[in-house]
């Protein structure tokens, strides 16, 4: 089992689409988690997400793990493809709660209320490319995928 989930070969490719994504995402996770970057840090972002979007703790301490644990994850590409299934999942939550009614466009000229779903749409494209062919080159999955 643990083969499956670690497998994928040397591909330079999807470990640019890895390294990308992971630090677009530790980004975003550190603000969560940290308060790093402009962020509101683990407090402000649980109060946040339990009482204006009404969800339980629990869930508002995993979408802090996935992106900021997940992140580092990506970058080291250590557990890759469950890492971008979780961000899939996480990022498309937070298209349709957030950014559905926004319309595609990000909001390039300030005419819309909020964002778009465009830039959810290229991150889910990233997830499933590396859910199907693994981390690629320079990742742990690879070292522990390799047959000696």
């Amino acid at each position: 089992m643990f083969r499956e989930i670690f497998q994928t070969d040397n591909t330079t490719g999807f470990m640019f689409l890895r390294l990308s994504l992971g630090i677009v995402m530790f980004f975003h996770g550190a603000q969560k988690a940290l308060g790093w970057f402009g962020g509101p840090g683990y407090e402000k972002t649980i109060s946040i997400f339990t009482s204006q979007y009404g969800f339980p703790f629990v869930i508002a301490v995993l979408i802090i793990a996935i992106e900021f644990i997940g992140s580092i994850g990506l970058i080291v590409g250590f557990f890759t493809r469950i890492a971008a299934v979780a961000i899939a999942i996480n990022i498309g939550v937070c298209a349709y709660l957030n950014h559905l009614q926004n319309g595609f466009f990000m909001n390039w000229f300030g005419k819309q209320a909020g964002e778009g779903y465009e830039y959810h749409i290229l991150v889910l494209g990233i997830c499933f490319a590396l859910i199907v062919k693994g981390a690629g080159a320079l990742s742990f999955d690879r070292l522990f995928s390799r047959k000696d």
